[in-house]
């Protein structure tokens, strides 16, 4: 089945763990309904057109799956402005230092510092 279950992601919550999922801009939308205190973090690239360079390296995709993930791409761009934090996968390891700062500012929120203390 696709999707993550509910009642897995409450238990890992409750369990005082991370829970991080790679999801798109719908998905993003349903996590906020069920879980009002989710954090969305929305990762872009650089420019369509770095984007574009990057799946053609690959050298996995035909040119119209690349066309269709462009445009796929462009739709989900333009839900950017409903997410919290945004980070420009520029470099690997910048965004991965981005990602990180922000799980370690949103352990420190004072909702969850006053129910841990």
């Amino acid at each position: 089945l696709y999707g993550t279950s509910q009642r897995a992601v409450q238990g890992v919550r409750e369990s005082g763990r991370d829970v991080v999922l790679e999801i798109d801009w719908q998905g993003a939308q349903q996590v906020r309904r069920i879980f009002p205190d989710a954090i969305g973090i929305f990762i872009l690239p650089p420019s369509m057109a770095e984007l574009e360079k990057r799946l053609r390296a690959r050298n996995q995709d035909p040119d119209e799956v690349i066309r269709r993930r462009l445009a796929a791409a462009a739709d989900e761009v333009s839900h950017v402005a409903e997410f919290d934090y945004v980070i420009i996968n520029n470099h690997f390891e910048e965004a991965r230092r981005d990602l990180a700062a922000v799980v370690r500012a949103s352990r420190l929120r004072l909702a969850l510092q006053a129910e841990r203390h």
